[in-house]
This record gives C-alpha cells, sequence and structure tokens, in this order.
C-alpha cells in the first residue's frame, strides 16, 4: 500500500462518490436490479451524448427507468411497488388488498406515466433522482396531479419543505425541465447508513453497494421498493 492510499484509510469517508465511483455503483446497482428483479424493467446506463462538454470518457451518463406508469385503486392509500402488466393481472385477492397502487410498464391510457434518471451531481458528488411525468398523450402532467401520486409522507414533506424537497429544473444531459428531489443532506445520510467507516471501502463495499442503500430511502418517495434479498446483501 502506498502512502496516498495509506492516508485515504485513515480519513472518514464523508459519504459522497466520485464520478468514476458512481459509474462502478451505477454499474453494480444495475446489475443487482436485473439479478433480484428480473420480473420488472432494467435500469439501464445511458452514455452522455457526444456533444456535451462532460462526456469526455464513456463513463460519462446516467442511469434511466423509463415508462412506467402509476395506476390507483379506488381507495386512496398510496402503497405502491414495481411489476409489469403481466404480472399485475395475475395478483391474488388478498395481495390486492395489501396494495393499493402499482407502477407498471405497458399500461391503459388513464394511468400517468413516468421516468426516472439517477444522474450523478459534481457539486454534491452525489446521485440525484431525476423525473418527468406525463399522460398518454405526451402532455406533461401539472404538479398537482404529482403530488396526488406520491405516498402520503412524500406529499407532506414536500408541503412542509416546497422549494427545497422537489425542484424543478434542466436536465443536465437532455437539457430539458425535468424535476429532481434535492440532493442537499444525502452525503451526511449516506454515511450514516454506512457507520462513517472508511473501513468498508475495502475492496469496493461501499461503491458496490451505495445505490442500492441510497435507493432504499430515495425509492421510498414514490413508493419505488428495493427487493428484500437486494438489501440483504448489503450487510455493512
Amino acid at each position: 500500500m502506498n502512502q496516498k492510499e495509506s492516508e485515504r484509510n485513515l480519513i472518514p469517508w464523508d459519504g459522497a462518490l466520485s464520478s468514476s465511483d458512481f459509474f462502478c455503483a451505477a454499474s453494480a446497482f444495475s446489475e443487482k436490479w436485473k439479478r433480484f428483479n428480473p420480473s420488472v424493467p432494467p435500469w439501464l446506463w445511458v452514455p452522455s451524448p457526444k456533444h456535451h462538454l462532460l462526456s469526455s470518457h464513456k463513463e460519462e451518463g446516467y442511469l434511466s427507468l423509463e415508462g412506467m406508469c402509476f395506476i390507483k385503486s379506488s381507495e386512496d392509500q398510496k402503497s405502491c411497488r414495481s411489476q409489469t402488466w403481466k404480472e399485475e393481472s395475475s395478483i391474488s385477492q388478498e395481495e390486492e388488498a395489501v396494495d393499493n397502487a402499482a407502477l407498471v410498464q405497458s399500461c391503459f391510457d388513464e394511468v400517468n406515466h413516468y421516468d426516472f434518471h439517477i444522474v450523478y451531481s459534481p457539486s454534491y458528488r452525489v446521485p440525484v433522482l431525476y423525473f418527468r411525468s406525463y399522460h398518454s398523450d405526451g402532455q406533461p402532467l401539472p404538479f398537482d396531479e404529482i403530488e396526488k401520486d406520491l405516498p402520503n409522507h412524500s406529499a407532506k414533506i414536500h408541503l412542509e419543505s416546497k422549494w427545497t424537497f422537489i425542484t424543478q429544473e434542466e436536465h443536465p444531459y437532455l437539457n430539458r425541465p425535468w424535476y429532481k428531489l434535492h440532493p442537499c443532506g444525502t452525503s451526511e445520510w449516506m454515511k450514516l447508513l454506512f457507520h462513517g467507516d472508511a473501513s468498508l471501502n475495502k475492496n469496493g463495499f461501499v461503491i458496490e453497494h451505495y445505490l442500492v442503500s441510497w435507493f432504499s430511502v430515495i425509492g421510498q418517495v414514490f413508493g419505488l421498493k428495493i427487493p428484500l434479498a437486494m438489501l440483504e446483501t448489503v450487510s455493512c
């Protein structure tokens, strides 16, 4: 071990990632999602467009999960999960009594469509969840309709911190307005999730499991759940 590596191990991890670490974390997350969640659409890596100023190497880009749909039941509860339309048609009556909404692919016209992107923030050095929602005809949903799709706890948080929880700005790669979950504080709670122990980063442990732990928290904003088997692999 050289001096630089030795010094790095002595410095407490701050909960953030470098851009190259994000690429590795995104690859690990995508593979784990496919392995433990094979019945739902995969997260796909989208390379940065060649004309983008930051696209100096193949590691520039973002994760994408698109064409999802939010389906509500007749009740107002906001419990959600990810599944294909084929799976939706085979849900048992007992499961229907528990799950009152679903995010699915291949949908009917009356549901709301969602696209999700996980993008690296160079300023905060953490992943950021961008999203957009639209009707079947492509027309964007007004935010008051998006709020109705959010679980109750997310809607309450947004009401209490309207300009810091969910904001709208230009997508860093698509140059179009998207909503995003503000990344302020992400590194602090990620540090807590991994106990702030620099030794956990040996053999790339933090990088490999970073997005699994991150999405287990962030996904709850929309009721998107990480498969339990994925979480069990994160044994900090």
